[in-house]
């Protein structure tokens, strides 16, 4: 081949890709509006408070009916300073703790017995399975009627809210539990008590976790309809003294604590479940 023959052969010379600027800065932009995961369940509540207050501040909704939500909070503020506000909460909270336990308690024991023994699911499912559609406002004259207006009578109304989706629930987890491992149980000779608390309990756990949301989330519906027949205190008392008085602002200052408490402990029980499973991965 000539000098004239290589000269003519084309040079392919391989250039550095320049970077794309457009790329380069949808980039930068992805990055700095990348919001954490637990920022993102605060986007919409935030932002409802905002259009309301300006919508209430232009005088779009009427302060008598819908006052604006910075007014709601100097409500809050003034209650907690008289120090009424920490009676009904207080009351209100302790009403959900006995009722909760008391509801929550019998529910597990009454799934582990109807899960664990087909006689007893059959002779009592039926019935529970009918109680449950009844309306918790159904429940309120014939508690009143059998307990009276004590703190018995709403304890037991948010026990029985408490009840059944804790029941439900459990149960269907120990329905769905792998019969190998309740063979397993059995080959190692475990009694009846023994199976449910060691075997069938801990396989129904992710169940068991929802029943307890669930069930929280009753208790805390079930106590305003305890609170607002028959109370003097308690945040559903003073929901209906807002009602009664004309005091928009009470009302939804009542609504917002019922929204935020139900929430709280909503976040504790998943925390702590959360927990348990981690505790229990790494014993294992």
């Amino acid at each position: 081949m000539s000098v004239e023959q290589i000269s003519e052969i084309p040079v392919v010379v391989d250039m550095p890709d320049r970077p794309n600027r457009g790329e380069a800065l949808r980039g930068v932009v992805r990055q700095a509006l990348r919001i954490p995961d637990r920022a993102l369940g605060w986007i919409v509540p935030v932002s409802g408070l905002l259009v309301w207050e300006f919508l209430a501040r232009i005088g779009v909704l009427p302060p008598n009916g819908m006052p604006a939500p910075s007014v709601i909070a100097s409500t809050i503020a003034d209650l907690a300073r008289s120090g009424e506000l920490w009676q009904h909460m207080g009351i209100t909270l302790l009403r959900i703790a006995l009722g909760f336990t008391l509801g929550a308690s019998a529910g597990i024991v009454l799934a582990a017995l109807t899960g664990s023994f087909p006689l007893l699911r059959k002779l009592l499912d039926p019935f529970v399975q009918s109680l449950r559609n009844i309306p918790s406002m159904a429940w309120v004259p014939l508690f009143l009627l059998w307990l009276g207006i004590q703190e018995s009578s709403k304890i037991g109304l948010i026990a029985l809210g408490a009840f059944f989706p804790m029941y439900l629930n459990l149960l269907s987890g120990i329905l769905n539990v792998d019969r190998k491992l309740v063979e397993v149980g059995l080959i190692y000779r475990l009694s009846g008590f023994q199976l449910i608390r060691r075997v069938i309990l801990p396989a129904a756990f992710p169940a068991f976790v929802v029943g307890l949301r669930s069930g929280l989330g009753l208790a805390w519906m079930f106590v305003v309809a305890a609170e607002i027949m028959g109370a003097s205190k308690g945040l559903g008392f003073l929901m209906v003294d807002g009602q009664q008085t004309g005091r928009a602002s009470i009302i939804l200052a009542s609504v917002m604590l019922f929204a935020v408490f139900g929430k709280a402990t909503d976040a504790i029980v998943q925390l702590l479940s959360k927990r348990w499973l981690r505790n229990r991965t790494e014993a294992a």
